[in-house]
């Protein structure tokens, strides 16, 4: 479904991905695992079109998404919640959620019944939707980001270290999110990237390691997606 052919990104002269290959399917969780700097991040950036490739390609259903600009992407189906959050502190939760769909020029229907739909997954972000977004705590921002995700995110959707700076109690409460994510949207694709592998074991049906820009290893169920060198 969505493909990354022996992609290279070099940031400032330094080159961070090294012939990058990994395919996502639908309905497969997979986690890209690696240290600070590994290129995790950058990883996710690529696919979103946030930083520009030196070489390779990335396609998404045959098509070259790399040829795409990075704020047509979301109009694709992707969705893609950074590990800094990047919430609007003035915008409301509601707001900051229905902020991508309002982008794509979604109709007042289509807006709802997303909107709805995020709100049967993330039922605490409907409590708290008049709150403003600069009044989250950072597991809260930590949904917020997932639920405007999913917004757009009908193919897949790219989490960037969404446990880093939770506090055990939201870590399993978020990886609870993520399970019953994985139920009500059984062809949703799913790409995380995390420091320590244990915090997905229960849902990650592939293991990825990325280190100095590399993909080195594997560790996938059958079937899953298939990483390259």
């Amino acid at each position: 479904m969505l493909e990354m052919r022996k992609v290279t990104v070099s940031i400032a002269g330094v080159r961070v991905l090294r012939e990058v290959s990994l395919t996502l399917r639908p309905g497969v969780c997979t986690v890209l695992i690696g240290r600070n700097g590994a290129g995790k991040t950058t990883t996710l950036r690529a696919i979103m079109g946030l930083v520009p490739l030196v070489s390779g390609e990335i396609l998404l259903e045959g098509d070259a998404l790399h040829e795409r600009p990075g704020h047509a992407r979301a109009g694709l189906g992707l969705g893609y919640a950074p590990e800094d959050r990047r919430l609007i502190p003035g915008f409301s939760i509601e707001e900051n959620l229905l902020l991508p769909a309002l982008a794509l020029n979604l109709t007042a229907a289509e807006r709802k019944r997303r909107l709805d739909d995020v709100y049967g997954l993330l039922p605490q972000l409907a409590e708290m939707r008049k709150r403003p977004g600069g009044a989250t705590s950072g597991g809260q921002g930590k949904m917020v980001a997932l639920g405007r995700a999913l917004m757009v995110g009908r193919k897949a959707v790219l989490l960037d270290e969404p446990f880093q700076g939770l506090a055990p109690a939201l870590a399993l409460d978020y990886a609870r999110t993520l399970a019953a994510l994985r139920r009500e949207r059984e062809g949703l694709a799913l790409l995380i990237t995390e420091s320590s592998p244990h915090l997905l074991d229960a849902i990650a049906d592939e293991t990825l390691s990325i280190e100095r820009g590399a993909i080195e290893a594997e560790d996938a169920a059958p079937g899953a997606a298939t990483p390259g060198h």
